[in-house]
C-alpha cells in the first residue's frame, strides 16, 4: 500500500481504493464517455483489459481500458501506442474519468 502523509490523491468513487497520486497529475484537459477525465503518468491498483486500436478525436491509439483493482469498475484507459508522432507523448500515460474518483487527503 502506498504511503500517503497528507498528500492529495485520487480514488475509486465507487470503493475508494487509491488510484493516483496528484503529483502524478499530468492534465485535466481530457473528454471520455461521462466527460471530463484527467491524465496521469502513473496509476495505481488498476488492471488492464484486452488491447484495441481505437479512434479518437486525435487519431489511432492502441490503448487497454483499466478497472479497479477492487471493486471491477470501469475507469479509464492506458495509452499503449500512439500511431501519430504528434502524439506519442501520451504513450504510456492513464486517463481517469473524473466522474468516477473522488480526490482524498489522507
Amino acid at each position: 500500500m502506498a504511503e500517503f502523509d497528507g498528500r492529495p490523491f485520487f480514488s475509486c468513487r465507487n470503493c475508494l481504493n487509491p488510484l493516483a497520486f496528484h503529483h502524478d497529475l499530468i492534465s485535466k484537459t481530457f473528454k471520455a464517455q461521462t466527460g471530463q477525465a484527467y491524465m496521469f503518468s502513473n496509476a495505481m491498483n488498476v488492471v488492464l483489459g484486452r488491447k484495441e486500436d481505437k479512434q479518437m478525436i486525435t487519431g489511432i491509439y492502441t490503448i487497454a481500458k483499466i478497472y479497479c483493482s477492487n471493486c471491477g469498475q470501469e475507469l479509464g484507459w492506458h495509452y499503449l501506442r500512439a500511431y501519430d508522432l504528434k502524439q506519442k507523448w501520451k504513450e504510456g500515460n492513464f486517463i481517469l474519468e473524473k466522474f468516477k474518483m473522488l480526490k482524498e487527503y489522507k
